[in-house]
């Protein structure tokens, strides 16, 4: 993959598609990275330049030794178009690359075309699901992916789907600085009382099972978009509906692209 650099950071990245059509970047969720997209690429690549990148701690952009925001994480998203030269783009985004691309969209609302939301939300966690996580860093501290890999699974991708890729990723990632990426996620400010300034064309996707984040969330957030045009609740998918169900999340995210993206 290649790199670009902000902030003392490597980004890892890659395209696929026609350099000449239009761009969507697409950002991925909290454990994951770019890979998470490739079946949602493969339905897109022939009309879209399809942006993908590995956020900061995860990926080929591996860990980073200092704390940062999602609005850092924004700003690194607004830095690789510039990398790139792409004066204007759409984003899709999954959980926290969803937190990213709404801070995004209010960074440089101009920048911005469209923007596809999953599994995501605009407001923060209960205290219970920030202790959880707590615990998680914890114990990745002390002995990495090994004893909650599993779970993470299930709890992710739902029980019946073949994770056994993302697994070994967990397992030989390092230890090292994890808690970066997940203060980031615990102490992400709300930003709900902003959303009406997201006037861009949206839509919302969310798994009707999903264990992560409660489809609730995505109600509230596409009666709060002003522009949202549709919520596409994914049946029996759980928090990764592009990657588990992506049968079904394919086809209206390329109508919707292909009215509103160009």
């Amino acid at each position: 993959m290649p790199f670009f650099e902000r902030d003392g950071i490597r980004f890892a990245y890659d395209e696929f598609g026609p350099a000449g059509a239009p761009v969507v970047v697409f950002s991925h969720g909290f454990l994951m990275d770019s890979d998470m997209f490739q079946p949602n690429i493969e339905e897109l690549r022939n009309e879209f330049r399809c942006v993908v990148w590995d956020q900061r701690g995860f990926g080929a952009t591996g860990a980073v030794t200092r704390a940062f925001s999602y609005w850092d994480s924004a700003l690194d998203l607004i830095a690789l178009l510039d990398h790139l030269e792409v004066a204007s783009a759409s984003l899709v985004g999954m959980s926290q690359g969803g937190f990213i691309s709404m801070r995004a969209a209010l960074l440089e609302p101009d920048r911005f075309r469209a923007i596809a939301l999953i599994s995501t939300r605009s407001d923060i966690d209960s205290e219970a699901v920030q202790q959880s996580f707590e615990e998680l860093k914890a114990e990745w501290a002390r002995n990495g992916a090994k004893n909650v890999a599993q779970n993470l699974s299930v709890f992710l991708f739902g029980p019946e789907y073949a994770a056994s890729e993302w697994i070994r990723k967990w397992m030989n990632a390092s230890a090292d600085h994890f808690e970066h990426p997940v203060n980031a996620l615990v102490s992400r400010d709300d930003i709900t009382p902003r959303l009406g300034e997201i006037t861009h064309t949206s839509i919302v996707f969310h798994g009707r099972d999903d264990a992560a984040i409660s489809p609730d969330c995505a109600e509230a957030l596409a009666a709060r978009l002003p522009n949202c045009k549709d919520l596409v609740l994914v049946d029996r998918a759980g928090h990764t509906p592009n990657l588990t169900h992506a049968g079904s999340v394919n086809p209206p995210l390329r109508d919707f692209l292909l009215r509103y993206a160009r």
